[in-house]
């Protein structure tokens, strides 16, 4: 990755001149760490969790998914910059890596155990908090261990996460359909076999500990870099599309038992099983090139700003049409354009952290616009869904959101 002659201030981050350069084979733990994680954020809440809720009270699936996945994602919103702040102080991310990792156990086997809509609510909290301890730390690697001109390749292994542990975790969604409490397990494990191999191979050398601030300055430290502009920029763009892509994507599986038509024979579970791998092909092509081609002509707005609007384009192909088809077609434009944006728009971020020390902190606080919108998300599709009866408002409101996220890069001057 080149660095511009316009992101030559202090917005960047670079590793500490001790820090090591990254260890041989950083790259591939970082791709398995996020596939872990992701295979479990798809694989839980797209096809367990829902058909968990489902089958506890059919007649009000949409109201309570979308109850259960907004006050989590307030865990997720908490636990993260919290988290991110902690392993700062401590000056190590692997042992919070490790932690995180290793709690996914019980937490996915009580979540398995329950049978309430509240005791459903309560143990998936648990697995955003310790889910997002694990995130915190395994974010903060790359601003960390990988120096500006390497970003690009680095937050491409990051993306690289999302394509292949989604189709992980709808391949094992579906095979565990019936039979949520294995299913559950499996993905507990999958994550805690990910985090001892990434603990034991990834070394780390221990940055200086942290002196631990009053609550108050802590509480206002986490404000403190949206005070930076091109950061507040790249956190309102980020949450924009992040809105835009959970409020369709977190039901997926509702969105294809009722909105669209499928051939005979083919379930819905199993229409996920086959969408998201197609999603992912594309997403890795588009994640790969988006890397490489803003690293050689050191261009991430314009990358990223292209790919928050392709995937508006592809928003609107469900919203026009409820064929199967076009939900093959939305799946691919729409893995393209998402997979660009989340490969170069970590780059980017990377470059307008306010503050080397406080890189986990910030991380943690972008992290917000990750899972922040996911606290409204479920809020508004239920809303948008009853009120219009359907799917297709929820479509053409989220590619709104897009182009909006689209939008929100311009402003940002450090980096171009």
């Amino acid at each position: 990755m080149a660095l511009s002659s316009s992101g030559t201030g202090t917005t960047g981050v670079d590793p500490s001149p001790a820090a090591p350069r990254p260890t041989r084979g950083l790259l591939p733990l970082l791709l398995a760490g996020n596939a872990a994680m992701y295979a479990l954020y798809v694989g839980v809440p797209g096809i367990l969790l829902a058909l968990q809720i489902e089958g506890i009270d059919p007649a009000n699936k949409v109201a309570n998914f979308g109850l259960v996945s907004g006050v989590s994602a307030v865990f997720a919103t908490v636990f993260n910059p919290v988290a991110g702040a902690l392993s700062d102080r401590s000056g190590r991310r692997n042992p919070w890596i490790l932690a995180g990792g290793l709690l996914a156990i019980p937490v996915m086997f009580l979540l398995g155990s329950v049978d309430t809509i509240l005791l459903v609510m309560i143990a998936w909290c648990l697995g955003q908090a310790v889910m997002n301890v694990y995130q915190a730390a395994l974010t903060s690697v790359v601003p960390d261990r990988v120096p500006r001109a390497a970003r690009g390749r680095a937050s491409a292994a990051v993306g690289l996460g999302l394509p292949v542990g989604s189709t992980v975790g709808a391949l094992v969604g579906a095979a565990y359909s019936e039979d949520h409490r294995t299913g559950y397990l499996v993905f507990g494990v999958i994550v805690a076999a990910t985090a001892v191999l990434f603990s034991a191979c990834a070394r780390e050398q221990r940055m200086p500990a942290r002196a631990p601030l009053p609550v108050g300055a802590q509480i206002a430290a986490f404000g403190s870099a949206l005070r930076d502009h091109d950061f507040r920029w790249a956190f309102i763009g980020r949450a924009l599309l992040v809105l835009g892509y959970f409020a369709v994507a977190g039901f997926q599986l509702y969105v294809l038992k009722d909105h669209t038509r499928l051939p005979a024979g083919l379930s819905a579970e199993e229409a996920v099983a086959i969408l998201m791998p197609v999603n992912s092909v594309a997403m890795v092509v588009s994640t790969v090139l988006g890397g490489w081609l803003s690293d050689r002509y050191d261009r991430r707005k314009l990358f990223v700003a292209a790919s928050a609007a392709l995937a508006a384009v592809a928003l609107l192909i469900p919203a026009l049409s409820a064929s199967w088809t076009a939900m093959l077609v939305f799946s691919v434009v729409n893995g393209l354009g998402f997979g660009c944006y989340m490969a170069v728009d970590t780059a980017l971020v990377t470059m307008v952290l306010p503050r080397a020390e406080d890189a986990a902190r910030d991380m943690g606080v972008l992290n917000i616009a990750n899972a922040g919108p996911q606290i409204v998300a479920p809020f508004v599709a239920s809303l948008i869904v009853s009120a219009s009866g359907g799917y297709t408002a929820l479509f053409l409101v989220a590619a709104v959101l897009s182009v909006l996220g689209a939008l929100a890069v311009r402003p940002i001057r450090s980096v171009r």
